[in-house]
């Protein structure tokens, strides 16, 4: 496609941009969707959804996530170079989840995946939450290590992704706030 650039290009270009770490709020679900394809495209194993699952969904699930879901994005230059998401826990009013970490290819090992857990673990905090957890496939050793690094420990929960990929089996990682 003539005069669009890729976000490899885009990255070579604004190498010396500064990365900026921004929360989405209602209205942003076209761009939310967006960036939640792309990486369910890249990491279909690495998320309980499938691609075509969201894909399907109605822009009102999209408002209601980024309404129930302190959903935050990497920028660089107007380009988004990852998500992560803070949720609260279902049963445990001091507790919350890191939930769907993404970071494109591209951007990769510069700092995006870090800066991002940053976000979660700031909004955890401010909103008096005293254990953050999140669920990582047993078998991603890169991403078990950088988690290790950012201060999560295995707690001993383990669970499975839920069909079609119920044969990956997850581990849960916790970091006391």
């Amino acid at each position: 496609m003539a005069g669009q650039t890729t976000v490899r290009e885009h990255l070579r270009e604004t190498r010396l941009l500064p990365m900026l770490i921004e929360r989405l709020a209602v209205g942003a679900e076209a761009r939310l969707r967006e960036i939640r394809l792309r990486a369910l495209k890249d990491a279909p194993d690495a998320f309980a959804s499938t691609f075509d699952d969201a894909a399907s969904r109605p822009p009102e699930n999209w408002e209601r996530q980024l309404e129930q879901l302190a959903t935050f994005v990497a920028t660089s230059g107007g380009c988004d170079l990852g998500l992560v998401r803070g949720a609260y826990h279902d049963h445990i009013k001091e507790r919350g989840y890191l939930i769907s970490m993404w970071v494109a290819p591209e951007a990769r090992r510069r700092g995006v995946g870090s800066d991002l857990v940053d976000a979660v673990i700031e909004w955890a905090k401010g909103q008096e939450l005293n254990r953050l957890l999140l669920d990582v496939a047993e078998t991603n050793a890169a991403a078990i290590a950088f988690y290790t690094r950012k201060g999560f420990v295995p707690n001993g929960v383990l669970g499975q992704l839920p069909p079609p990929r119920d044969h990956i089996r997850e581990i849960q990682m916790a970091m006391p706030l």
